[in-house]
């Protein structure tokens, strides 16, 4: 039994009256008759035994998007049902405005409900989650008052419910510009750009900026001008892609991890390399296994993709490079391209990236994609007092050890691409589109 703000009221216009007469009798007649009301109303209150509630919510959502929770009550005992329904979820799992869909009560995870004796009312609660993984919903919450509306009945039921929050995918919108120069190097668009391959192609005339290698020298003598061979962009090769989700990818870029400009940037090779044709595997590791998808493609790759990563969350350990490589020793065993999205920082150097990066780069097309931090680039170029000065000169002095280390890397036989949140993405798509042109996959 719970009493509510108007028992509250009630006892305080009480104690109004033994202030104008004072007496013990009064004081006790008073207390006594809230105390009867309160009970009484308890007593006349629904019995929430006699209640069934259901939850239903969409499997899963991209960050960014809606979903609906929906609570159904049914009022299964022979009185009239009036109260609140509190659908809880965590905070991270947002909420919306679903007015236009549900009424103004709609609006929070607190509902008012009238159901009469044997019907059943449907709650919705939008759900705006504001970070990706899975939410778990906590038990739905009844109150009821009595006819006299001075006490409540309270009731928890456990609802199971778990929404799983896909990543955004954000880079998608550089997928159709990188799409359209792959059908271009593929001969599928009015622009014929080749790359080198195995398999040939056509020949054409020789402009400057040509391999002289692929001049074919019987047509040129046959035909009296210089021609080259062009070749198909081979298909069918292996991309494995590495996600670090050790402690370097727990640091925070804007409002995010490292981590989850990592992940963009696999789901927009993925999406890139499954339409090229290549098969794309993908491993996220530190101290061990964290998630591994191999043998899909197609649309089951993108879902299978984002349903794994999405559960993903930074471990602060150190990432176990030596394990990461027989990782992709026991997924491929011929050329592939490997890439590793990690941070390029002095320590990886210590915690066995470079020997990895030689040992793979003898088999493999190794490249290391970082991103960088936007606070240290806005840093080392503040100048506007003498402390920005210094800061500059140590973000400076970092940016000059990072570079020192991608140096190193690509002594080691890697490609290393670096770029903001926002451009690693892109970038890292670029550098798979100029290997392919270029036939090192």
């Amino acid at each position: 039994m719970l009493p509510t703000p108007l028992a509250a009221a009630l006892a305080t216009l009480g104690i109004a009256a033994v202030a104008l007469w004072p007496s013990w009798w009064t004081l006790a007649i008073l207390a006594a008759a809230v105390v009867v009301l309160v009970g009484l109303d308890a007593l006349l209150a629904p019995n929430l035994q006699g209640l069934r509630v259901e939850r239903d919510v969409s499997g899963s959502v991209r960050l960014g998007s809606s979903a609906v929770s929906t609570v159904t009550v049914t009022n299964t005992s022979s009185r009239r049902l009036r109260g609140t329904v509190r659908d809880a979820w965590p905070p991270s799992a947002g909420f919306g405005d679903l007015a236009p869909v549900a009424g103004p009560d709609a609006r929070r995870d607190r509902h008012d409900v009238d159901v009469p004796p044997g019907e059943r009312r449907r709650l919705r609660t939008e759900l705006v989650p504001t970070r990706r993984g899975d939410r778990v919903a906590g038990p739905v919450t009844i109150r009821v008052t009595g006819p006299l509306r001075l006490a409540a009945r309270q009731r928890s039921v456990d609802a199971p419910a778990r929404l799983r929050v896909l990543p955004p995918f954000r880079s998608r919108r550089h997928l159709p510009s990188r799409l359209r120069r792959l059908r271009e190097m593929d001969g599928r668009a009015s622009v014929q750009v080749r790359g080198q391959g195995t398999e040939f192609d056509s020949l054409r005339e020789y402009v400057i900026g040509d391999d002289v290698r692929s001049i074919d020298w019987r047509a040129t003598a046959r035909r009296g001008d210089v021609h080259v061979r062009t070749w198909r962009p081979e298909r069918d090769r292996r991309v494995v892609l590495v996600v670090d989700t050790g402690r370097l990818s727990a640091a925070r870029l804007h409002d995010e991890p490292r981590l989850d400009a990592s992940i963009d940037a696999v789901l927009l090779m993925a999406a890139l390399a499954s339409h090229a044709g290549d098969r794309v595997d993908v491993v996220a590791a530190d101290a061990g296994l964290r998630s591994r998808v191999t043998g899909l493609s197609g649309p089951r790759l993108m879902s299978g993709l984002a349903e794994s990563l999405a559960g993903l969350e930074p471990a602060l350990l150190e990432t176990d490079w030596a394990a990461v490589a027989e990782q992709v020793r026991t997924i491929v065993s011929v050329r592939a391209l490997v890439v590793l999205l990690t941070a390029i920082d002095p320590s990886t150097v210590n915690s066995g990236l470079l020997p990895v990066v030689r040992r793979l780069a003898r088999d493999h097309t190794v490249v290391v994609a970082s991103t960088s931090d936007p606070a240290v680039e806005h840093l080392r170029t503040d100048r506007e007092d003498e402390e920005a000065v210094y800061t500059a000169a140590a973000a400076e002095r970092a940016g000059v050890e990072r570079e020192a280390v991608a140096t190193r890397l690509r002594q080691a036989g890697a490609d290393v691409v670096h770029g903001l949140p926002d451009e690693i993405a892109p970038r890292l798509a670029d550098r798979y589109l100029a290997l392919k042109a270029a036939g090192r996959l």
